[in-house]
């Protein structure tokens, strides 16, 4: 089933950030974003769907990534084929865990990198899960400001981006609620100091 486009963005480089409610799986983009641990161990939560659904693939590459590049970092995602899912790439993002110190700096890296990483790649549409607001324990809030802004400053220095599309896929009411609101709050104050 086709996500449902909640709210949306444009940016004056005429790329598009939206929020969506579905299944992050099921997008229609080039590439997804996966909530990773840093030794690509896909076990449970979005990781461990998009692992089932890819295929052994998906684990296969990212414990060859470990093997050759070693844990990844915040700040500089990994990357793997898809599998059975209809992607170019899924690009593996390791976000904070709650409690341990600096985590909108490593928020804001993860999404930054992965942003980064895409372009690379060559992708021009790209979907985020809400990094770190499961098991990791970031507050949805909180998640939601960096990522808001994090795309903001990505696009301010990165006008003429080819990276046209940013989707943030939320599954559950409680998480779309959070962002809505948060985002409702930034597009404000954006457009009040453009």
């Amino acid at each position: 089933m086709a996500s449902q486009i909640k709210a949306r963005y444009e940016f004056p480089g005429g790329q598009r950030l939206e929020i969506t409610q579905g299944d992050l799986t099921a997008e229609d983009v080039e590439a997804i974003v996966n909530a990773a641990n840093a030794m690509l161990q896909h076990g449970g939560g979005v990781a461990g769907v998009i692992s089932r659904k890819g295929g052994p693939q998906i684990q296969e590459e990212s414990n060859t990534w470990v093997r050759e590049h070693g844990p990844v970092s915040h700040a500089n995602p990994a990357y793997t084929h898809a599998g059975r899912l209809p992607f170019r790439y899924i690009i593996h993002a390791v976000g904070p865990v709650w409690g341990e110190g600096e985590e909108a700096q490593k928020l804001h890296d993860a999404i930054w990198g992965s942003l980064r990483l895409a372009e690379a790649l060559g992708i021009r549409s790209l979907a985020f899960p809400a990094i770190s607001t499961g098991i990791f324990g970031v507050p949805k809030t909180f998640a939601a400001q960096v990522f808001f802004q994090t795309i903001h400053d990505y696009y301010a220095q990165n006008p003429h981006s080819p990276l046209k599309l940013v989707r943030i896929t939320l599954y559950d009411d409680p998480t779309l609620e959070a962002f809505l609101e948060t985002f409702e709050a930034w597009r404000n104050t954006t457009s009040t100091s453009a």
